[in-house]
């Protein structure tokens, strides 16, 4: 190891020593201190996925993760703390790989690391940063699409937690090389009877000049998991970054602010959001994007519906610091539940003229209307009143090659079934 890695690797953990026991600025404080550091179920790795179970493979299905592998361009698959399937043979436009795989290939991958993320931005992401350099878990994958190539299909990546009391890590990088096109679908769930799990999942993404990447993640946990996703994109000139997130399911508390940097000439980055808050669920999700580069645009949008006892914190940020971008911020919640609680914060900020920037948000409740008409056409009342939660959550699905269109909107239309 040359001096320079020494020195990066010590000034990582020097910042992550520093911030263990720094709280987020956003989100139920979590005692990390009540998971366990080890990996209490290493697996050894699979050579296909059928050796998986069946309850497992239905369970990564609701995630949009196909054991057959059908229409996908690649898989991987991480059981706790242990990477225990990569297919990366399907494709020749894309590489797959463990992080700690790729950093012993890829000599210059280091570079990338903790650059749009940092490792003391909060207690959980120094926990990752420690992991990964003082205790030598590499966990997490790399994701590469070569220069100029298109996939239509998508890889498929998943984190399965397995094992009560886990405080399962990932440090994942993406990298779109130039004028390429790149598609993941992420689904994250737990198995059967894990009724206590933390998750941490650090994701850094980089777009090159031309470059576009899909990114849907679908969030199934069990209802005692904490999970605190940290995502930053960087986007180079002329590149897109489209981001779907969907959680219908309970959790017990869920925090996440991804921040988009469009530093490029004409970058655009678009987040869509469907938040279903269900049972004493709370769930504080966000998106960021800093409107960085001349001609560049956001777009953030989100649906939220709360049930039962959940708290659902539904923020939006655009900031525009040059002139002549372009942002749009739409926050829409539903109240189901009088025990339920919508706080939708969007925020604008405008540091530079000739900047174009709007915002709209609305919290209601179900209008007596819709139900009346639906109802007098022979629907039941609870029938009608699910209709329309579902038609609320539904978005539409913009920018994608067809066929990922249709995927997506299976995924949608899964996880918001029974709604």
């Amino acid at each position: 190891m040359v001096l320079m890695d020494v020195l990066s690797v010590r000034n990582i953990l020097h910042d992550a020593e520093k911030a263990k026991d720094k709280k987020a600025p956003m989100g139920v404080d979590v005692t990390i201190e009540n998971f366990t550091d080890e990996d209490l179920n290493a697996l050894d790795v699979l050579d296909d996925f059928e050796d998986l179970s069946k309850k497992t493979k239905d369970d990564l299905l609701k995630v949009g993760v196909d054991t057959e592998e059908n229409e996908r361009a690649g898989s991987f698959l991480q059981v706790d703390q242990s990477n225990v399937f990569t297919n990366n043979s399907i494709s020749n436009n894309i590489e797959i790989m463990n992080i700690g795989i790729a950093l012993d290939k890829y000599s210059w991958l280091k570079d990338y690391m903790w650059q749009v993320v940092k490792p003391d931005a909060d207690k959980y992401t120094a926990k990752t940063a420690l992991r990964e350099e003082d205790d030598g878990i590499k966990s997490g994958y790399f994701i590469r699409s070569l220069p100029n190539t298109k996939e239509v299909f998508p890889v498929q990546a998943c984190m399965f937690i397995s094992d009560e009391d886990v405080m399962q890590t990932a440090h994942n990088i993406i990298i779109a090389e130039e004028n390429s096109e790149l598609h993941l679908i992420t689904g994250c769930a737990t198995g059967e009877d894990i009724s206590s799990a933390m998750h941490v999942g650090v994701s850094e993404m980089y777009l090159k000049p031309g470059s576009k990447i899909t990114f849907t993640m679908v969030h199934n946990w069990a209802e005692q998991v904490e999970v605190r996703p940290r995502t930053g994109i960087k986007l180079g000139d002329n590149s897109t970054y489209l981001n779907n997130y969907i959680l219908t399911s309970p959790v017990n508390s869920l925090q996440s602010y991804p921040t988009a940097y469009c530093d490029g000439v004409n970058s655009r980055a678009v987040f869509q959001s469907i938040q279903a808050g269900k049972k004493d669920s709370i769930i504080d999700v966000g998106s960021r994007v800093l409107l960085n580069g001349a001609g560049s645009a956001g777009e953030v949008i989100s649906r939220a519906v709360s049930q039962d006892e959940s708290k659902i914190y539904s923020r939006g940020h655009l900031a525009g610091t040059v002139p002549d971008v372009k942002g749009h911020l739409e926050c829409h919640g539903l109240v189901l539940s009088d025990n339920s609680m919508i706080y939708a914060v969007p925020e604008l900020e405008a540091s530079s003229t000739n900047l174009e920037m709007s915002h709209e948000a609305a919290v209601g409740k179900i209008d007596e209307e819709e139900i009346n008409y639906l109802t007098s056409r022979g629907i039941s009342e609870e029938e009608a009143a699910s209709m329309i939660v579902r038609g609320f959550l539904s978005i539409d699905i913009t920018g994608l090659p067809e066929e990922l269109t249709n995927t997506t909107q299976k995924m949608i239309d899964m996880s918001v079934e029974g709604m």
